[in-house]
Parts: C-alpha cells; structure tokens; sequence
C-alpha cells in the first residue's frame, strides 16, 4: 500500500528549496549536506549544496538543520467520532504535523467504536476534509469492541480499513482472536493488539513494584502483558497471521516477541516514548495529568530492555499512544484518572534529548525507527530519495524549548512531556507534498 492510499485534505503540491540541509535518510543511505528541490509535491532533486536553480520556488535557508524522512506514527487517539471535545481528525492532525509526522493511524476505540464499513467511510470523508496530514483508519476486531463477535473484516477492508484493533480492551477469547486470525489470511491487514490479561490487571494503576507498594497503589504486573503475548503470538504462528503487539513496557515482552520472530511468527511491535524515557519512579509525584497510563510506566530495568529491543530491531517503530483527556478526566486523584497522556508533538524532541544526545541510540536509528511504524501495516515508509512524495521533517537539533510554553496544536494538554526542558525541534513539516506545519517563530526565507 502506497503512502497515497491514505486520506488527507486536497491541496497544491510545494514548491521549494531547502538550501544547504544535512539530508538524513538511513534507510535510502543519504547522509550529506544538499539543496533538497521540492516541486509540485515531489522530492524533485537532491542537488549539491547552493547549486539548485530557483525557477520560482520558494528558498529556505536550512543550513544547520536536518531533514529527515518525516514520522509515521501507528498508534494515535483523534478521538473521533463522540469525543470530539478531546481531540478530532483537524487537531490531531495538525498535532501530528507540529510533530514532524506526515502520517498516523487512528485507533478504532470511539464512541461508537469504528465496527461497520459505512464509519469508515465516514471517517475517511472527514480527512479528506481535514487533515493536515495523511490518515489510515482501523476497525475493530470484534463487534462494538465485546470481544465477542467478529466484525465484518472483508467489508472494511474493501472499505478503506487499514487494520483491525481492538485497542483500550485486549481480545480475552484465544477463540475469537483464532478466528480473527483465519479472516485475517483472506483479507489482509495487520491486527494490533493491545496485550493484557485482565485477571492479572485487576484494578491496577500504575506498575507493581516497591514503588507502588510505598504508595500504597494497586499494581498491574508486568506479566499480564508478557503472558498475553505469548499466548497471541502462539495463535498467530498456529494460523500464519499477522499481529501486531502494541505499546511494548516490558522486558519479558520484548523476550518473548525476540523468541517468537525467532521462530517465525509475523509478529511486529512498538515502543512509545514514554515507556522509552520515563519509569515508575514519576509516580512518586501522583500526577495522573503526565504519569499515568496504560500499559505503566515500569522499571529501569523494562525501560533499558525496551531500549535495546529497538537497538536490535525486535522493536521495529516508535508509536506515540497519543491519547488526548479533558482536563475533567485527568484533575482527579491519581486512581480515578483516566488513562493515557499525548506525544505526538514530543516525540522526536523527547527522544533525541534522552536518547541521541547521551549516546544511548544513533541519530539514524531513532529517524528509521520514527518513520518504521508504516511498514508492520503494508504502507510504504516515507523516502527522501527523489522521485518520491515530499514528506520531509525539517528540525533544528540545537533548538531548546520548554514544551507547553507556547501551547499545544492538541486540543488536549495531558502531554507526559508538560514543562519538560527539551533539544531539537520540528521547524517544518511536508506531508502529502503539501507544507503542513511551520513553527511559527521559524525565519522563512523569501520566494526567489
């Protein structure tokens, strides 16, 4: 599936130059300085530094800055349809663009879940409405997210679906997700799963461990993760299914995908950033706003497994989890508050900060792995060779910021990132050939 099977706002194609940018493509093995030619939409050229003839495009002086092949994010909340007061397809998407991305894929939990071909349809109307960047949308494995009923996988997929999810509930019948599987093989698409025993969950609020136990909080295991994975990877090798597990926070997790891809098993995953940077020891400050989520923070020692896990590739993307609350949700006590928390204009800042900057990952591997979340969906990744749509994050590695200063493109603002000094920022994003995002204290250049 091309990256233009997606569905986004209709719009000119750009035309401009990025004079002199540091050209970072790991997987298309660019890394040099280059004037990058941008026309009608298309990475036209990448011509030696200052060589680029203008012919009317517009010049941006990019010199110290980086392009990269622009994000994809595989797991966002646009909370649309029924929680629009959240988030919606315009404002997560233009989220999404603040963040580098040029496109994401919406989970399928709303009110009412995405279960029939007509709310795919549906959605994909709205963005070709309004969205700034490119949109694939997922129905849900089972009828209305029971668990119980499979939905109508062929329909959707003829419908525009990219994948299945139940995503917020795991499928609890080893019965039912058998059978998704057995469609799945006739119809295609990924099925990504949200891996929890719910037995082993219970009332749960934050990871069980000594932290915790001090604060006297009911703990989710880190086994009720690892288990259900296990248990789906053994269907999905059973029937020769595609699955796709979500959000990673665990060490025993990343084992047993590293033991299943070992054997065979198309499994694939994803890591978010906050499961990346933070561990439960934020929890000691009961703010449900940044640190509370689901799977939960956990230990160093997750946290350092999740690491290497994307070092190595049994981790193949990074995935925001981006899940917008109204401030009514999360200004609560820490065990009433909903879960989940924003990232997606973070995630790369977040991560070159914590990451890149120390040492712990290469620059190269967190773009590759910022742009991989396409490739477990059958989408081709973004490319900056030319030829290719433009789909270009054009960021500034030195910038420093304090993340909300300036507010946030999110209607919502339970970012885990809130107040959180950060280096490196998107000055500008491309997205389906189109200019979908400019920080607004980015200097433009003049048309030539």
């Amino acid at each position: 599936m091309s990256l233009t099977d997606l569905d986004m706002r209709a719009g000119a194609g750009a035309d401009l130059i990025l004079r002199r940018a540091t050209v970072l493509d790991p997987v298309a093995r660019i890394d040099a300085q280059h004037d990058v030619v941008i026309r009608d939409g298309e990475i036209a050229e990448l011509a030696a530094p200052g060589d680029a003839v203008a012919e009317g495009h517009e010049e941006i002086d990019a010199e110290g800055l980086h392009a990269f092949p622009a994000f994809f994010d595989p797991h966002v909340h646009l909370r649309a349809p029924g929680q629009e007061h959240k988030e919606d397809i315009e404002t997560g998407s233009r989220s999404a663009a603040a963040g580098g991305y040029c496109g994401v894929l919406a989970m399928a939990n709303t009110e009412p879940p995405v279960s029939t071909p007509a709310d795919i349809e549906a959605l994909r109307t709205s963005a070709r409405a309004a969205a700034s960047v490119r949109i694939g949308f997922l129905a849900t494995v089972t009828r209305a997210m029971q668990g119980e009923e499979l939905t109508e996988m062929a329909s959707l997929r003829e419908a525009g679906a990219v994948g299945f999810s139940d995503d917020g509930l795991p499928i609890r019948s080893a019965r039912v997700l058998r059978r998704a599987l057995q469609y799945q093989r006739l119809c295609g698409g990924a099925i990504a799963l949200h891996e929890e025993d719910p037995e082993l969950s219970g009332a749960g609020v934050m990871h069980e461990g000594p932290v915790s136990a001090l604060l006297g909080l009911e703990g989710i295991p880190s086994i009720s993760e690892s288990t259900m994975i296990a248990r789906d990877a053994a269907l999905a090798g059973y029937e020769g299914g595609r699955i796709h597990v979500q959000h990673l926070s665990a060490a025993e997790s990343v084992e047993v995908v590293r033991a299943a891809k070992a054997v065979g098993v198309q499994v694939s995953c994803e890591a978010s950033p906050h499961h990346l940077c933070l561990t439960d020891e934020e929890v000691r400050s009961l703010d449900p706003q940044r640190f509370k989520m689901n799977p939960p923070l956990r230990s160093e020692s997750d946290r350092q497994a999740l690491i290497d896990g994307l070092r190595d590739g049994t981790i193949e993307c990074v995935a925001t989890d981006h899940a917008p609350h109204a401030p009514e949700e999360k200004e609560v006590p820490f065990e009433a508050a909903a879960m989940g928390v924003t990232g997606l204009e973070t995630a790369f800042a977040a991560l070159h900060t914590e990451l890149v900057i120390p040492g712990v990952l290469g620059l190269g591997l967190l773009v590759e792995r910022m742009a991989g979340g396409a490739e477990p969906f059958g989408i081709e990744r973004p490319s900056l060779a030319p030829g290719s749509e433009a789909n270009i994050a054009l960021c500034d590695l030195g910038a420093e910021w304090i993340v909300g200063e300036d507010g946030y493109e999110s209607r919502s603002s339970n970012s885990w990132c809130a107040e959180r000094p950060l280096t490196g920022r998107v000055l500008m994003t491309l997205a389906g050939g189109q200019v979908a995002y400019r920080l607004r204290s980015f200097s433009l250049g003049v048309a030539a």
